[in-house]
């Protein structure tokens, strides 16, 4: 084994910079023993890599070549199998498991035993070492020589060791010596036994020279030894010295210490001084108030810009004073004590002072605006509080100071100025509205009488009469939609006819015109009161420093309130993802209270003013919805929060029940209409009157943000209209059913294409398809009569047909054969044809009305219909009695002929 370990340390480790320093001849377990060997090699090179190589011998020769190395760092386990028993077969875990049978126990030992050290120098890393014995573990392997040749175990074992342990390299220097001292004997290599003897010659030299010196010495050694002597008593006679000089010094120690001391005292004196004086200097300048500001808050005048900004000043100072923080200790000293209270005289006299001015101002506004109360009940505006507020803006600054010194004397001033200007803005906005009651009705003491007192529902209806005349109109009788009570087309001109009244101005004249009039003073109502809440809630805001609610971009939101069984489309605001301050939203709740309380009266007004525009014209509620919509959404768009957007929102929802109820009431007044047993229907008149509020409504709602409740309420009433033209045509006794949904879905095709109503779309395509399917019914119907017993005998003809006869077969049947077919056709010579065609036209024309023009869309329509029952008649004629050259006496072209002149001569 050692010749195979020295050859392959020669042959395949040495040229690679690696030494060799355990080895094990192994097989794989389980398969054909081909044997190879597992090496422990080490570089020579730092940093030193620990490998396992597995040798093997080559095929083709005598030689070992590398098979395959593993970094001993990739070792996980080391399985030995069995701890207790000799084993050969041992497992190394790498990336896999590979499994070996050693040539004997010993070699499989002494190789783990390397490992475990090669690991425990080089590595220190955790390597499991599995059913292995402790012992092999902590020393050598205890190999007997009766298992092992000793040059073996001494190869294995001790120069393992060895070389493991007390190996150490030459460096530089020791190479080039012992090349030197190889170069002097040239025999050095050759025999190494004379190289030995002469180092050892000159080894002797060496030592006999150094002895010689030795002794050569002594003297100089005697010599060194007198002159340490004589420093030794030089020493002492400097340390001698040095004790005199020290105590010499003791005294001036002494005499510095009480100096440092008497400086020390007098640098804390100065320090204490300087503190004293800061203190005293903080003391003065942030407690001291001028004689300038303290006048100013005693005796300052508060009626001039100059004089309000001096005071403004002086308050400023006198609230920095109270609000230094003082150091500890100052609140102890008297001065301080004086001064602060002089500080809470002077904030008391001057609060006090200021509410006083501020309450005399108020008053004084009151009295001021109410004198031009009159110049403004004339015109339909409201006075401009402007100036008002321009003069009273020159004391904000002075109401925060009192904001923040004195909150009671603050409050008071808040609910004094509550007072007063509710007082004032209800006289002005009552007024301003019974300005408007008075021009809406167009009188002045009888509309105010009606504006102002509560009536019955009676007594109002009458004073509305007196007012418009004997034809004016209540409700839903200002449109057409409420003319139900019907009595035929004829009754039904007469009675618009009777409506005519003031001059030569119609009906419907004036109801435009009072609409327009009740519109834009509806719109000028709003105009005024939208700025003047608006500037009213700002001049709170500045005034009495209270923060608004922000209004940020995008938060209003849409929230659906059910109002009255119907949704109303309802628009609040959300701030975003910014959450107030609980002072902010206690300001922001302070504000919308004052502004309740100011302007208390609005909201009823409003109502009021509302409920008479629907009293005088349901119709209004239209115009209203429009307007309050879009002023709702200016104020939203201004500010979300405030009180204006918050009132107009609830007074729009009154609006919108008005605009239902007016739905709702003409599709109850369609639902009782009556129409007479002796005249023909013609147009119904909520067909006219839904055009008429589909015109105006349109005009109304161009551009209107509330669109959807208009298509909404178009949908309700579209179909009321069509289920009651139906239920209208199924009572009709004078007039045919086909004729009455005929006119009447004509009528409303031909309003709706002319609107282009985009949410009656569908609706407008049913009334085309209910006209054109009637149209067809009266015609079919119709052209049965002049033609009857031909009729019926080709009718039997096809009930014959399709009994199953064929019909060549036909005219074999007796009731059906040639002779009765001729007696037939003589009965209808076209002389009689045309008379009967004339009788039709006759007929017709009294079905129809002239609203609708529809008798020669209708004569044509009959016309093509004669013409296709005239050519059916003729196939069956040639397919029935092929040969029999039977015709009918009028031709194609007669029938042309007869249809003109008829149309011509009427």
């Amino acid at each position: 084994m050692t010749a195979i370990k020295h050859a392959l340390q020669r042959d395949i480790f040495t040229p690679h910079d690696e030494r060799l320093l355990s080895i094990v001849n192994v097989c794989k377990a389980g398969k054909k023993k081909k044997n190879c060997f597992l090496c422990a090699t080490v570089t020579t090179e730092r940093p030193v890599q620990v490998n396992v190589v597995k040798v093997k011998k080559s095929d083709k020769g005598d030689f070992y070549k590398r098979q395959t190395e593993w970094a001993l760092r990739d070792l996980a386990v080391v399985d030995a199998k069995d701890a207790n028993k000799e084993n050969p077969e041992f497992d190394l875990h790498f990336e896999k498991v590979y499994k070996w049978v050693a040539s004997s126990t010993a070699e499989k030992n002494a190789f783990i035993s390397c490992i475990w050290k090669l690991n425990q120098r080089y590595l220190r890393k955790k390597l499991e070492f599995v059913n292995v014995s402790s012992q092999l573990l902590e020393e050598l392997p205890k190999v007997t020589e009766e298992s092992v040749p000793s040059g073996e175990n001494q190869s294995v074992a001790g120069g393992d060791e060895e070389s493991l342990d007390d190996y150490q390299e030459l460096n530089t220097r020791e190479e080039q010596d012992i090349e030197i001292m190889m170069d002097g004997c040239e025999y050095a290599i050759s025999n190494a036994e004379a190289f030995a003897e002469k180092l050892s010659r000159e080894l002797q030299v060496l030592d006999g020279a150094n002895i010689q010196s030795i002794m050569a010495s002594e003297k100089q050694v005697n010599i060194l030894m007198q002159l340490l002597d004589e420093a030794l008593k030089e020493v002492d006679e400097i340390e001698h010295k040095l004790s005199s000089y020290e105590e010499m010094l003791q005294s001036v120690k002494e005499q510095m210490d009480h100096i440092s001391q008497s400086n020390d005292l007098i640098q804390l004196s100065n320090t204490n001084n300087m503190k004293l004086l800061e203190e005293i200097e903080f003391l003065v300048n942030y407690l001291d108030l001028s004689k300038g500001h303290i006048k100013a808050l005693t005796d300052g005048d508060l009626s001039s810009s100059k004089g309000i900004e001096a005071c403004t000043n002086a308050a400023e100072a006198l609230l920095q004073c109270m609000n230094v923080a003082l150091r500890p200790g100052h609140d102890e000293l008297q001065a301080v004590k004086q001064q602060q209270q002089q500080f809470k005289d002077l904030r008391e006299q001057f609060a006090r002072r200021l509410a006083n001015h501020l309450n005399n101002v108020f008053v004084q506004q009151g009295h001021d605006q109410s004198s031009t109360l009159a110049q403004h009940s004339v015109e339909l505006s409201l006075p401009k509080h402007l100036p008002f507020h321009r003069d009273l803006l020159r004391y904000a600054k002075l109401m925060e100071w009192l904001k923040n010194t004195d909150h009671e004397k603050y409050e008071g001033l808040n609910k004094n100025y509550v007072d007063y200007i509710s007082r004032l803005y209800e006289r002005e906005i009552k007024e301003f509205f019974e300005v408007a009651k008075i021009k809406m009705t167009g009188t002045s003491k009888e509309g105010k009488k009606f504006a102002t007192l509560p009536r019955k529902e009676s007594a109002v209806k009458q004073d509305l009469e007196s007012l418009h005349g004997s034809s004016g109109k209540l409700t839903g009788s200002t449109s057409s939609l409420n003319k139900l009570s019907v009595q035929g087309s004829g009754n039904r001109r007469s009675q618009s006819s009777s409506l005519l009244d003031m001059g030569n101005m119609s009906a419907s004249d004036l109801d435009v015109a009072d609409r327009t009039k009740f519109d834009k003073i509806f719109e000028q109502v709003l105009s005024e009161l939208e700025p003047l809440c608006l500037a009213e809630q700002d001049f709170i805001s500045k005034f009495f420093k209270l923060q608004q609610s922000p209004a940020l971009p995008g938060s209003v939101v849409a929230d659906s309130t059910d109002v009255d069984g119907l949704l109303l489309s309802r628009q609040h605001t959300l701030l975003g993802d910014r959450h107030l301050l609980p002072s902010e939203k206690e300001e922001a709740g302070i504000i919308r209270s004052m502004m309740i309380k100011v302007f208390r009266c609005i909201e009823p007004e409003l109502n009021n003013l509302i409920s008479l525009g629907d009293k005088i014209d349901s119709f209004n509620s239209l115009y209203m919805l429009v307007k309050m919509s879009h002023h709702v959404w200016t104020a939203e768009n201004v500010d979300p929060a405030s009180f204006l957007s918050t009132t107009l929102g609830n007074v729009l929802v009154t609006v919108k029940r008005n605009f239902d109820k007016c739905i709702l009431n003409q599709i109850k007044q369609m639902e009782e209409v009556k129409i007479s047993k002796k005249s023909k229907v013609g147009i119904l008149p909520f067909v006219s009157g839904f055009e008429e509020f589909a015109e105006l409504a349109e005009s109304i709602f161009k551009n209107a943000e509330r669109r959807g409740d208009l298509d909404k309420a178009y949908t309700k009433l579209i179909r009321a209209v069509y289920n009651n033209v139906e239920k209208v045509a199924n009572e009709s006794q004078k007039t045919p059913r086909d004729v009455v949904m005929m006119e009447n879905f004509h009528h409303i095709f031909s309003t709706l294409s002319r609107l282009k109503i985009a949410c009656l779309e569908m609706e407008r395509r049913e009334a085309k398809q209910k006209y054109t399917e009637h149209l067809q019914f009266y015609v079919i119907y119709s052209l049965g009569q002049p033609l009857e017993k031909l009729n019926h005998f080709f009718e039997g003809i096809e009930a014959r047909v399709a009994q199953g006869i064929r019909e060549e077969e036909v005219s074999y049947q007796l009731a059906f054969n040639k002779q009765e077919l001729r007696k037939v056709i003589k009965e209808y010579p076209g002389k009689e044809v045309k008379k009967g065609l004339d009788n039709l036209y006759k007929k017709v024309d009294k079905h129809l009305c002239e609203e609708e023009n529809l008798l020669q869309v209708m004569w044509h329509s009959m016309q093509d219909e004669f013409i296709r029952q005239y050519k059916h008649f003729e196939g069956l004629i040639a397919r029935c009695y092929p040969g029999s050259g039977i015709t009918m006496e009028f031709t194609i072209q007669d029938i042309l002929e007869y249809f003109s002149s008829i149309a011509q001569s009427h």
